[in-house]
């Protein structure tokens, strides 16, 4: 699989642009602030219908306009699949494929793999559990559609539980039995996470830790650990356990929602006791092996974003990273970066064809 051309219009500071790409490696270079990031993020947006960096699809509008298109021709299997995603102001946002719009944008995810190496990525260490969880979520959510349809459903049903707890406190009542019907479907697709994720954990850990050996030289001992309450108890024990709790909170305070992965060196966090560069390396190893799950689950290689890598990575590192292309363990690759001698001196050791974009 790869993107063969993109079209652009109104997408964040892009008024009109086409770029039509090489098989293989892809670069933008400029300087901060002309777009090279929006455009990979439009990229992410034909996989996943939103924003890797803006949650707030309407702020993806350009500004003093009505609309955004992203409009993107991949090749998959041997036919031509055209992706068009746009939104106008007021408007619910429209995913098309081969000019058929999904009812459900979930139907979508997975169709055409991809992950993204960035900056932003630090937030996996720095923030709180919700982001380490959107990261397990995405893996998953690729390559199992009945994850995905859990998530979703026990999202809103968590939704659902808290407005009745607050209307509870609100009104000096309660009902048991209408709660009941709420905790029964959080049991039901809860249970059906938490294998999923425990399952998940168990393969890719040993993918993750082989990553790290490699990028690293093997010189730091790291692990991942899945975090869950589930672990010593049953969804069911712990809503009834935590039920006075919650009427007094206003809000589910235990289920797969409060899971979270540990990220550590030695038998320490990483987030208090890994240098900057450690931190880094165990990032790019996580989303490596990201790479690797999803394409031995997909049978599809997917597209490969890499953000401003050259500033936050030794060249030694971005070397190793693009030679896995002549191992064909990498397929197509987008890269960012404000020196474009530097990204030349790199590819030109990759020995593929690549192309250079200057904005």
């Amino acid at each position: 699989m790869y993107l063969q051309k993109i079209s652009l219009v109104n997408f964040k500071n892009i008024e009109a642009q086409t770029f039509e790409f090489e098989q293989k490696i892809n670069c933008f270079v400029g300087d901060n602030g002309v777009g090279k990031t929006n455009i990979l993020d439009a990229i992410y947006y034909l996989s996943f219908a939103k924003s890797y960096f803006n949650p707030i699809a309407g702020q993806n509008i350009r500004h003093h306009q009505d609309f955004f298109m992203i409009e993107g021709e991949y090749w998959l299997r041997d036919r031509l699949e055209k992706i068009v995603c746009s939104l106008k102001k007021g408007q619910k946002k429209v995913l098309k494929r081969n000019d058929k719009a999904y009812e459900k944008f979930s139907e979508h995810v997975g169709q055409f793999p991809l992950v993204i190496i960035s900056p932003a990525d630090r937030d996996l260490i720095v923030e709180g559990s919700e982001t380490r969880r959107k990261f397990i979520d995405e893996v998953i959510s690729q390559q199992d559609k009945k994850y995905l349809q859990a998530l979703i459903a026990y999202n809103k049903v968590i939704s659902q539980r808290n407005a009745l707890l607050k209307y509870f406190a609100a009104n000096r009542t309660f009902d048991a039995l209408n709660l009941k019907v709420y905790d029964e479907q959080l049991v039901n697709y809860g249970t059906v996470i938490y294998e999923k994720r425990k399952a998940f954990l168990e393969e890719f850990v040993s993918i993750f830790n082989e990553k790290h050996q490699i990028i690293s030289g093997d010189k730091e001992q790291v692990n991942l650990r899945y975090k869950s309450q589930l672990h010593e108890h049953s969804l069911e024990d712990l809503l009834q356990q935590n039920l006075e709790k919650d009427k007094i909170l206003q809000y589910t305070s235990a289920g797969v929602h409060k899971d979270d992965l540990n990220f550590e060196i030695g038998e320490h966090p990483i987030k208090k006791f890994g240098s900057q560069g450690q931190q880094k390396t165990y990032l790019i190893a996580l989303k490596l092996a990201q790479f690797e799950f999803i394409k031995k689950q997909l049978s599809i290689t997917p597209i490969l974003l890499l953000d401003d890598v050259f500033d936050k990575l030794d060249e030694n590192r971005v070397s190793h990273i693009i030679s896995l292309v002549n191992t064909n363990e990498l397929g197509q690759i987008f890269i960012t970066d404000t020196h474009s001698e530097r990204t030349e001196n790199v590819l030109q050791q990759s020995n593929q064809p690549y192309q250079i974009f200057k904005l």
